[in-house]
């Protein structure tokens, strides 16, 4: 206990003596008794009163040299008792290794939301907080450590030291902790973290929207300023694997890609991948985005609330007992009954080319829509020991969309008629997860995941009815094994198998018409890998066998992430890896849902519809001295057996059936420097992507996600210590369209005229910019109350981009194609008012 309290925390109690011998000496020099608590008295030190004072002096002299309170009862009694009262506090936070300083580690005061965070070098410091409070201290790939205030606690308010010992249980720890933002944490085998519980903000952002935050990384792009198109390195949205707590996912927005449909309050963290990926993982040739919620018990109740211009949504982390704990969440827009700016401006963006907006040119006709989005969660948390953990969630999400039109003949007889849309994604899930012995651990996981679209279609003008649906069932079992060869070395060896069914189903009232198709496939899959760290080499290599019982093919993924650091400011990094995918998104124009989702999923059938694989490398160099941080990533990345019916052709290949595939290769590049008042970052990603299909004239032509040029850059600034603000901009060339024949814009064949389109993607759009401000406040209501109010401003300077160009046959004259163009957001704001307890 001496050489803890001695050394620990850095106190310099060389002339001191421990209170307790103290006391005792004045016991017996007086004839007295002190009556005190242990805890009170056993970490105190004082320099021993002079033994000419008498019992008057010497208890003023304890008074004094101490937080305590000396009380005399009578001739023989002396009482000890603590001092009810604030104190102020330092401490500077130090590795146990190398004496090096940790910027970032978070510091909380316990059972308050009082916390903060330790500055460049490694200092934090608390004004008024109680003297008998206890304060924690993490850090990742660091244990964590609780201590009392009143040790930090000295007369000449130096700051003392505390030592926090690495974690080795955790190999692949941070790398860097405050990444463009708080809460933002790059990780050393390149994935990034992000932490929603303790993150900043970003630009234009109000809240720490997932898949719109994880858009400030170089190299993920919106080609259509949608998350419902997220283009990681060049690839389709549909290539990103998402799970949530270990459930895929099939759907990932609101407002058809607008607004991410997973609400971040009791998501934990996030894990971005864009290569170099652990074998447990595979089903996604572009990248992994992995969800995970809040896994430990927090053993006290605790919510919150929060409103914004367009939905409102709550959470509560509820303690059942001790071992049993439930957390829910729950989100809904309130769009059908308040209209605001925001929702009509996401309202005009997502229906911009839809039937919906397409009524007008019925004659004499009206029509309305209304359209809701919700999700929830729920997690129930059961330790059942300290080594035993079982896990039950439940996720939904839910887009509905209703539309009505009427349509008045010459007689004055009106004809009604209503369409709806509904786009939903149901998840269950459970792990158990068992720490066996010291070395040995293993986690079952096991999930069920259903997505669905369905829409009913009945047409005034034809008295049609069309009903279409789109229907992914999954089910899956994962069983991971983790052996800790030693302190430097864990292994991992584990099995998955999952079972995925695609319909897809279409029928016509007038004339009566159907088709129904479904597919099951089943995949089985064996994977194992090292990983390795120890002083500044980090490797982690992996291979995965996977087999298709119905094709009775195997594919082998090798899987490759290295880091070697050269010496303290720069580093090396090789990443890469083999991947594939079964499950795929068609883009059908013809058969769409109501002109608002024309994607629909379909399953591989080993023969017009392939198996997609890709194979990726990447090489970069990295410098990190005084928290300024450049990247410098090249990367090439082959994906094959994509289709033309997946990529959304607007060109003379928009019917036609072919297998092929796309290369993207580039450079993406990121500076950024960090302060605990400010981060200010800029990206620029070169990126050259082409498809290859060899049945088409031209067989190569560029892709459709080809941004050749992008730049990002930011500034964000605490301009108070609870006021903070964010402003930045994107910049990127245009994507490519595919203008008609000039002088023979259109062809017929047969009944039907199409559009005679010319070379496929030789031309590009303007330039896309944008100006985003986002405002943070912070007010502190209680200990336990905290109160955040958001601002934030997308397409500040309300530019007019044109995300998407084609062109449709002109209907009053079939000799000639009209232009239609797809613009973005324009100006914007939106607003946050939330209340965390």
């Amino acid at each position: 206990m001496l050489f803890i309290s001695g050394f620990g925390y850095g106190q310099d109690n060389s002339s001191k003596l421990p209170l307790i011998e103290v006391l005792t000496s004045i016991e017996k020099q007086f004839n007295v008794k002190f009556s005190y608590a242990f805890d009170d008295v056993n970490t105190i030190f004082i320099e021993a009163p002079n033994p000419n004072l008498n019992l008057s002096e010497t208890i003023e002299y304890l008074n004094s040299k101490t937080l305590l309170n000396f009380k005399v009862l009578d001739d023989r009694y002396i009482t000890v008792s603590v001092i009810n009262k604030m104190i102020s506090i330092c401490g500077r936070i130090i590795t146990e290794n190398n004496k090096s300083l940790l910027f970032g580690a978070s510091i909380v005061v316990n059972n308050t939301n009082n916390g903060t965070f330790s500055n460049t070098e490694g200092v934090f410091s608390f004004k008024e907080i109680p003297l008998n409070a206890t304060i924690t201290i993490s850090y990742l790939g660091y244990k964590s450590k609780q201590i009392k205030a009143s040790l930090l606690f000295n007369e000449a308010n130096s700051c003392s030291d505390i030592i926090l010992s690495e974690n080795n249980e955790e190999l692949n720890q941070i790398l860097i902790t405050k990444f463009l933002t708080v809460g933002l944490q790059k990780r050393l085998d390149g994935s990034v973290v992000l932490n929603t519980e303790k993150f900043g903000i970003l630009p234009g952002l109000i809240e720490p929207d997932i898949l719109q935050s994880i858009q400030a990384l170089p190299g993920v792009e919106s080609t259509y300023e949608s998350i419902a198109n997220i283009n990681v390195r060049g690839g389709t949205n549909d290539q990103n694997l998402m799970l949530w707590d270990d459930i895929k996912m099939y759907h990932s927005g609101h407002f058809f890609g607008l607004i991410s449909a997973y609400n971040p309050n009791l998501t934990n963290k996030v894990i971005v991948s864009k290569n170099g990926t652990s074998s447990e993982y595979s089903d996604g040739v572009s990248s992994t985005i992995n969800m995970f919620t809040k896994d430990e018990l927090s053993s006290k109740f605790s919510g919150g609330a929060g409103l914004n211009l367009i939905s409102g949504d709550a959470f509560l982390e509820i303690p059942i007992t001790k071992t049993l704990e439930l957390h829910v969440s729950g989100r809904r827009s309130f769009t059908d009954v308040l209209s605001t700016p925001t929702y009509d401006n996401y309202f005009d963006r997502s229906f911009q080319d839809s039937e919906i907006n397409t009524n007008e040119d019925i004659e004499n006709s009206t029509s309305s829509s209304d359209f809701v989005f919700y999700d929830y969660t729920a997690k129930l948390l059961f330790d059942l020991n300290g080594n035993h953990k079982l896990r039950a969630n439940v996720i939904g999400i839910s887009n509905n969309l209703d539309y009505a039109e009427s349509v008045t003949n010459s007689s004055n007889q009106t004809n009604s008629k209503s369409s709806n849309l509904s786009q939903e994604n149901l998840g269950f899930g459970g792990h158990w997860q068992a720490q066996w012995s010291d070395k040995f651990s293993t986690k079952l996981i096991a999930y069920y995941s259903k997505y669905n679209v369905d829409a009913n279609d009945l047409r005034v003008e034809t008295n049609q009815l069309l009903t279409q649906a789109n229907e992914v069932l999954e089910t899956g079992a994962k069983l991971n094994t983790h052996f800790k060869a030693s302190s430097n070395l864990n292994l991992l060896l584990g099995y998955q198998v999952n079972e995925t069914g695609i319909l897809n189903e279409t029928t016509v009232s007038a004339p009566s018409y159907e088709r129904t198709k479904k597919d099951v496939l089943l995949n089985h899959a064996v994977f194992t890998e090292a990983e390795f760290k120890k002083n500044g080499t980090y490797l982690r290599a992996g291979v995965r066998v996977n087999y298709f019982q119905k094709f009775e093919k195997l594919l082998i993924e090798p899987r490759l992430n290295v880091r070697q650091k050269l010496n303290q400011q720069f580093a090396l990094k090789l990443e890469g890896e083999f991947k594939n995918q079964s499950a795929t998104q068609i883009v059908d124009f013809q058969d769409d849902f109501l002109g608002v989702e024309n994607r629909r999923w379909i399953l591989a059938n080993n023969s017009n519809i392939p198996i997609s694989t890709s194979k990726q490398g990447s090489f970069g160099i990295e410098y990190n001295q005084n928290n300024f941080i450049v990247d410098v990533t090249g990367f090439y990345k082959l994906v094959e057996g994509i289709t033309a019916s997946n990529q959304g052709f607007y060109n003379n290949f928009q019917y036609l059936n072919a297998t092929g595939n796309y290369t993207a290769k580039g450079v993406e590049f990121l500076a950024n420097k960090t302060h605990n008042k400010y981060s200010t970052w800029v990206s620029y990603t070169f990126s050259k992507n082409d498809y290859k299909f060899e049945t088409f004239t031209p067989s190569e032509f560029p892709n459709n996600a080809d941004i050749r040029h992008s730049v990002s850059l930011a500034f964000n600034y605490n301009i108070l210590d609870n006021l903070e603000i964010s402003v930045g901009g994107i910049w990127h060339s245009g994507i490519p369209y595919t203008k008609p024949v000039e002088g023979n814009e259109t062809v017929q064949n047969g009944n039907l005229t199409f559009v005679n389109y010319d070379t496929p993607n030789s031309e590009n759009l303007d330039e896309f910019k944008r100006l985003d401000i986002s405002l943070n406040y912070n007010l502190s209501l209680t200990d336990k109350t905290k109160i955040t109010l958001n601002l934030g401003v997308r397409n500040v300077t309300n530019e007019a981009n044109i995300i998407n160009r084609y062109y449709k046959v002109d209907p009053n004259d079939n000799s000639k194609a009209i232009q239609i163009d797809n613009v973005s957001l324009g100006f914007t704001p939106n607003a946050s008012l939330r209340i965390k307890f």
